[in-house]
């Protein structure tokens, strides 16, 4: 609570206490810690820095935006931060005293059930960081379940996916981490049949994959099955709406990104970490599972079931020391499902691969090359004349944000761009990206 003291208050405290000055509060600090020279103009007033916040805002362009690789623009309802805005759901915190909490549980249970049923699993934990930490966590508790050695992934996860992979999982002891690697822009099925012993925990791929495209996840599944390792996904949540589901092609673990549910990209951050697995594993899951019970006068009531994480439990015993949820952004993603429901999934999702292909044909009939020729979803890699960070520079002067400079990530690909299409863009959108894209 802010309390508004006045030069008098503030005497008359620091006399009771017997010391003359604030800073004596922290004499025991030096000087040279608490007081760093820093070089900043003079303190504003709130009315003179709400002046030059809205100057610097001023200066923002509004960019006609086709960048993915993660983090997407995608419309979202006025309803839903309307709804997760409201003070019972924005000051809500996390429900330690859980049965005191019983709106908190019911919105984390039915983001459950609403996960559960798009991605066709049977257990969703309450959200995580971000879809890398999702990842990492479902590669450890696979390794938990069979206790093998080997982790393989495919080179065509996001590279920050894959460096939260690393940074959970490289110092454990016998753990090895393995990349598969990549034929004509998807995992290399020959090789990942070779590197898949009876030594592999489980092997991770991507559907659609960083790079866009659409990986035979079936194939993959029983691939991994057969060697006896489990296959945890990694799934674009709009996607679902019209691409087979992890639970139709037997994933043991799925997991996602989720702030293409509802919630906007602000920078790129925060996220949402979308976790599920098989029933067999649920013992297994980090975080917390909400379910249904009944008080003792026989009305419903929802519980926290399931909590193996090191604050409720031993350390020693814990699936995870992950200690928190993004319970506000896992229901903008429940209330955005909700508003559009089985079949406003289905269409944005067509929206999405219809205007990305009308996005490359007209690439293509200007005199474009696509780097890959594989299916995809709303991504695809655009083979250009000169690299893609120049392109991406020339754009931008027009107002145009390109996509995603593959050479970040892969010199190999340097003269690549990562162009991402959604529902938010127009016949026109497209007809003035490729117009922009002329002599590039």
């Amino acid at each position: 609570m802010f309390i508004s003291n006045t030069a008098e208050n503030e005497k008359e405290m620091l006399q009771k206490i017997g010391i003359s000055s604030v800073k004596d509060l922290f004499k025991d600090i030096s000087p040279d810690l608490l007081y760093p020279a820093l070089n900043l103009p003079p303190a504003l007033t709130e009315q003179a820095l709400h002046a030059h916040i809205k100057e610097l805002a001023a200066k923002n362009t509004k960019m006609l935006n086709f960048i993915g690789a993660g983090c997407e623009e995608h419309f979202i309802p006025s309803a839903v931060n309307a709804l997760s805005q409201r003070g019972e759901f924005l000051t809500a915190y996390t429900p330690y005293q859980a049965e005191a909490s019983q709106g908190t549980l019911q919105t984390i249970y039915e983001f459950q059930s609403s996960i559960c049923a798009l991605f066709g699993m049977d257990v969703c934990s309450a959200s995580h960081y971000d879809g890398a930490t999702a990842l990492a966590e479902a590669c450890a508790a696979a390794q938990r379940v069979n206790n093998r050695k080997k982790i393989l992934y495919s080179a065509a996860l996001h590279p920050h996916y894959k460096e939260v992979l690393h940074t959970y999982l490289k110092n454990v002891p016998e753990i090895s981490l393995q990349e598969v690697p990549l034929k004509n822009g998807i995992t290399d099925g020959e090789k990942l049949k070779e590197l898949l012993t009876d030594d592999t925990a489980c092997f991770a791929a991507a559907g659609p994959n960083f790079l866009g495209q659409l990986e035979p996840m079936a194939e993959w599944s029983a691939l991994a099955h057969e060697a006896g390792a489990l296959f945890v996904a990694v799934v674009h949540p709009l996607g679902l709406g019209i691409l087979q589901t992890p639970g139709e092609y037997g994933a043991d673990f799925a997991v996602a990104e989720g702030q293409c549910l509802g919630n906007a990209m602000h920078f790129g951050g925060p996220g949402l970490g979308i976790f599920t697995c098989k029933q067999a594993y649920v013992r297994q899951v980090p975080g917390r599972i909400v379910g249904i019970a009944k008080d003792k006068k026989g009305q419903r009531s929802f519980v926290l079931t399931l909590q193996a994480r090191e604050q409720h439990i031993r350390r020693e015993k814990a699936a995870s020391n992950i200690c928190s949820n993004q319970a506000l952004c896992a229901l903008n993603a429940l209330i955005y499902l909700t508003l559009l429901g089985p079949q406003g999934i289905q269409e944005v999702a067509s929206l999405n691969v219809a205007h990305a292909h009308e996005l490359k044909d007209l690439l293509l009939q200007d005199g474009h090359k696509v780097k890959f020729d594989g299916p995809f979803y709303n991504e695809f890699v655009l083979e250009l004349n000169r690299p893609a960070c120049e392109v991406i520079e020339k754009l931008a002067a027009q107002g145009i944000s390109a996509g995603f400079d593959l050479g970040r990530v892969c010199e190999s690909l340097k003269n690549c761009l990562l162009v991402c299409v959604t529902e938010t863009k127009t016949k026109q959108d497209l007809q003035t990206y490729v117009n922009a894209l002329r002599g590039c």
